[in-house]
């Protein structure tokens, strides 16, 4: 994908075994098979530096709803991730950088609502991610550079999701450290947390208070301003 973004602010060079790891991992996503409906590529030259296109379409929604049924028929212990993706559906785990099995997936009993699904269909959402020198010890920060009206976004398009803060205890003892950043997660596993939260909100502790007042009081108009956001990036997606 060509870069649009412009370039980022973090530092140049970076230490040398992220680069290295980030290169791997950059070259895995580009080639991966698996993946669908998400694009990466760089911003300039840096491998700390990556621009991201998410595009949600009807037939992954399609194929969503009908896995959500079979899971249900069979009544497995592990929800599916929202089927933005398909590389869930067809390994059923993700492996980090050292080639560990990692389950992504929804507790028992959960139901992702599906009309917050369908109400991002058609969107093209553009986000950056900046990989600090101390990766993966440490993690990145993922904003979409897309007008996203969500909870756990900030209104500057920063992401806030558990997997993305630093591996500490909270002070506000809303998450574990277990919940936050770990050395084993890589951007694959990242980019799947970020889509099961746009379909699925934490709105104990929103970023966007106004999103998260309208998630939980008024879906209709909470609605609306989702079907906003995606048609403003399918003006944008390829400025």
């Amino acid at each position: 994908m060509a870069s649009p973004l412009g370039r980022a602010t973090s530092s140049p060079g970076g230490s040398s075994s992220a680069a290295i790891l980030l290169g791997k991992q950059f070259k895995q996503m580009q080639t991966d098979t698996d993946i669908r409906g998400i694009s990466v590529g760089l911003v300039g030259d840096s491998i700390f530096d990556w621009e991201i296109l998410l595009m949600i379409d009807e037939e992954q929604d399609n194929l969503y709803e009908a896995l959500q049924d079979e899971d249900e028929t069979k009544g497995s212990a592990v929800r599916l991730a929202p089927n933005m993706m398909l590389l869930i559906v067809r390994r059923g785990v993700n492996r980090n950088h050292e080639g560990e099995e990692l389950e992504i997936g929804w507790r028992h009993g959960e139901r992702m609502p599906g009309w917050l699904t369908r109400s991002l269909l058609g969107g093209c959402f553009r986000a950056r991610i900046a990989f600090p020198d101390s990766y993966p010890l440490y993690p990145p920060k993922m904003t979409f550079l897309t007008p996203m009206f969500h909870p756990n976004v900030y209104q500057s398009g920063e992401v806030c999701i558990s997997i993305l803060h630093p591996p500490e205890d909270d002070k506000y003892g809303y998450e574990s450290a277990a919940e936050r950043w770990s050395p084993v997660q890589t951007p694959e596993t990242i980019l799947l947390s970020v889509i099961s939260m746009l379909s699925s909100p934490n709105d104990e502790s929103p970023a966007n208070i106004e999103a998260g007042k309208l998630w939980r009081n008024d879906k209709k108009e909470f609605r609306k301003r989702v079907r906003k956001c995606v048609r403003d990036s399918q003006e944008s997606a390829w400025d």
